[in-house]
């Protein structure tokens, strides 16, 4: 693309300007192969007209409707190929700020005490992060007895809303789920980034965490800058865990184990992890809160020598003469209609 002067954005478009040789061959070929040529060996012409309902065009008004026609085909193509010839100079910005997701797979995140399910559930509020992102930078962590890393922390979005739908809890072997592991392969992703940015931890999860000394290795996060805010996702009346083949999860006595949002646990945390803590629901709030405290502490910074040329579109020159011969030619039928 052009830095200066005029050029089409889209300009594929001016393929269609080729279409305008095929339909002069077929209206040169039908002056001579027409209906009515070939009901003149049954009639004369001059009468044609009057048992038809309809005439022949001579040479010349066929060539003037064809040239009408084709001025308004290229004024078409040429606004679709998107003419421009200026823009603006807008300067690039590094985001600020960091958030690192910790998305629980765990067998107990299939409960449906939230609907569909609360693993369903956490997709969607991570969707909506994303939507809501005004620059935070995101990398994705999903964990349940081992942790492994989905997403590097990117300001591409998409890739990690393309990941979503792959995260399940059937790809979880072992039950349970260790926090801790996941807490420091987010350690490690942070640890590459800008030490000028604000370095968040986000925990997606309905908790029960049986590991010790959980909430002194987030204090201890939070002591070298890297805060833990939490969204928790169920309800605190529980719901069974499904195994598949309509069966629940049980005990060693056979009893249909009840998942509950551990919401003081989670709260816990996020107190130690100097962050916050939200439940999940539908209304974008609790999202909207997260970001607002992951960008606290960061500023988004100028790269140096880093533009972006934002072209102003002027394909409208073209659409509105467009139109207006258009108008003409409709409000010409409607006169014609009402003299009928």
């Amino acid at each position: 693309m052009p830095e200066t002067g005029f050029h089409f954005g889209q300009p594929i478009w001016l393929l269609g300007l080729l279409l305008l040789l095929p339909v002069a061959m077929w209206l040169r070929r039908s002056t001579v192969h027409g209906r009515d040529a070939r009901l003149a060996r049954y009639a004369d012409e001059r009468l044609l007209p009057h048992l038809t309902g309809s005439r022949e065009l001579h040479t010349g008004e066929r060539q003037r409707r064809f040239f009408r026609w084709a001025a308004l085909w290229c004024l078409l193509v040429l606004a679709l190929a998107g003419p421009r010839w200026d823009y603006r100079e807008i300067q690039l910005f590094t985001p600020g700020a960091d958030l690192v997701i910790l998305l629980d797979i765990s067998r107990s995140m299939a409960a449906s005490d939230v609907r569909p399910d609360r693993l369903t559930r956490a997709r969607q509020e991570i969707e909506d992060l994303i939507n809501q992102n005004p620059g935070v930078r995101v990398g994705l962590v999903a964990f349940a007895s081992v942790a492994h890393v989905v997403a590097p922390i990117t300001e591409d979005g998409e890739s990690i809303r393309s990941q979503l739908p792959a995260l399940s809890t059937d790809l979880v072997r072992l039950q349970g789920s260790r926090l801790s592991q996941a807490l420091e392969r987010a350690r490690g992703l942070l640890a590459g980034q800008p030490e000028a940015s604000a370095h968040n931890l986000l925990l997606i999860s309905d908790g029960d965490f049986a590991e010790p000394g959980l909430e002194e290795q987030v204090r201890g996060l939070a002591a070298s800058g890297v805060r833990l805010h939490v969204l928790g996702v169920g309800d605190t009346a529980g719901a069974p865990i499904p195994v598949g083949d309509g069966r629940w999860l049980t005990d060693a006595q056979r009893n249909v184990i009840q998942s509950r949002l551990d919401e003081p646990g989670l709260q816990r945390l996020a107190e130690a992890g100097a962050g916050i803590y939200r439940r999940a629901d539908y209304l974008g709030e609790d999202t909207a809160a997260i970001l607002r405290a992951a960008a606290e502490g960061g500023e988004a910074q100028a790269q140096a020598d880093r533009k972006t040329l934002v072209w102003n579109e002027r394909f409208h020159w073209l659409v509105l003469p467009l139109m207006l011969v258009l108008l003409g030619r409709f409000r010409r039928y409607r006169r014609l209609e009402e003299g009928l």
